[in-house]
């Protein structure tokens, strides 16, 4: 099965829903390469699932544009979209048998009898269900229904692949596994994806490119790197990964925490009026022996917590903010970690020092 064969850009232009007062969508625009996977990533009631049912045409904008190619789509009824769909409670028959699931769009186009067994095998080894056809639905666990699901979205050969958040039922490990089975797909079929999930790290995971949208507005679209370690502003730096926050003073073209000037990545300014440093606790160290040229934070621990795979030493800062650092458990032993009322002094390498703007949280 090769689905890549005309996978088509999607263009999304100034599309605006809205439901009553409430505007779901606030003019978003994206351009969406072809073969590309692309996440809308955002909380509930962001606007993600609505902008993905506009897509598949279940939903109408109240103005803007939608092109699949150089197609306008916006008036195009779903079944002539050609599109695959995996919803989030995977929407199967459970009187139908895994085969009959899987080859049902094929029926729906007319497609022979042996052209369909053909395919619905080729489907089915895809998502690795190889002899799983003439299984009821209610004999399958929930990660075997995913792929049901997701080989009744492929087998058809669709130009554009929409998924609603399909693995939420899973469970942490299970989830995790299908995050690769997927991207893994995508990569061998070459379909445009597009993705919605609530799970930064689902997205980051698995996406090309990442669209964060709050409150029916796109607020960073990027790739998973450039999001991750440089956030356009708080509600991305908070949304996606686990962040602090200590305020800092900007002035003459420096930013000072506290009495200290912080060093800068080379080429990075930092943003003008009141700003906020973006703390990651993966980012910071001990200062002790971590050498020089690096931001200094000092503070007192207020415990330490054992977590498995990291330590999480929490810290009150001398301007009485709170922040956190993670050391992994291994490096942790080698070391002695300062205990709960001792004074810490933690280490910030520029490259890893962030600076948004101080605009007040969402």
């Amino acid at each position: 099965m090769t689905v890549s064969r005309s996978a088509p850009t999607v263009t999304i232009r100034e599309v605006t829903k809205t439901y009553g007062r409430f505007r779901a969508l606030d003019a978003v625009s994206l351009d969406i390469a072809a073969g590309e996977f692309v996440t809308l990533l955002g909380p509930s009631g962001s606007g993600k699932t609505t902008l993905l049912m506009v897509l598949a045409g279940f939903v109408r904008p109240d103005s803007g544009s939608i092109r699949f190619g150089e197609t306008e789509m916006v008036l195009e009824p779903p079944h002539r979209r050609d599109i695959g769909i995996v919803f989030q409670n995977y929407a199967l028959f459970p009187h139908m048998t895994v085969a009959g699931n899987v080859g049902y769009p094929l029926r729906l186009r007319r497609v022979g009898k042996s052209e369909i067994a053909r395919r619905v095998e080729e489907a089915l080894a895809l998502v690795q269900l190889q002899g799983y056809g003439e299984r009821r639905v209610d004999q399958l666990s929930g990660g075997q229904k995913q792929r049901v699901a997701l080989a009744r979205a492929i087998v058809f050969e669709p130009r554009i692949l929409l998924m609603d958040e399909p693995l939420s039922a899973l469970d942490k490990k299970l989830r995790e596994q299908m995050q690769i089975e997927i991207r893994q797909l995508h990569e061998r079929l070459g379909i445009t994806t597009v993705y919605v999930t609530h799970d930064q790290r689902e997205a980051l995971t698995m996406s090309d490119r990442i669209a964060v949208i709050d409150q029916g507005r796109f607020a960073q679209i990027d790739t998973p790197d450039r999001l991750y370690e440089r956030p356009a502003n708080r509600f991305v730096a908070d949304f996606v990964g686990e962040s602090h926050f200590l305020p800092v003073t900007v002035a003459d073209g420096s930013a000072r925490l506290g009495d200290r000037i912080l060093r800068l990545a080379d080429g990075v300014r930092p943003p003008s009026g009141a700003a906020l440093l973006v703390v990651r606790p993966e980012k910071l160290d001990l200062a002790e022996g971590a050498g020089e040229g690096l931001n200094r934070i000092e503070g007192t621990v207020e415990g330490s917590v054992y977590q498995g795979e990291s330590f999480l030493l929490q810290v009150r800062t001398s301007d009485g903010n709170r922040i956190a650092m993670r050391q992994p458990t291994r490096r942790a032993a080698l070391r002695r970690l300062p205990q709960p009322g001792e004074p810490v002094a933690l280490a910030l390498h520029p490259d890893d020092t962030i600076l948004v703007a101080a605009e007040p949280a969402p």
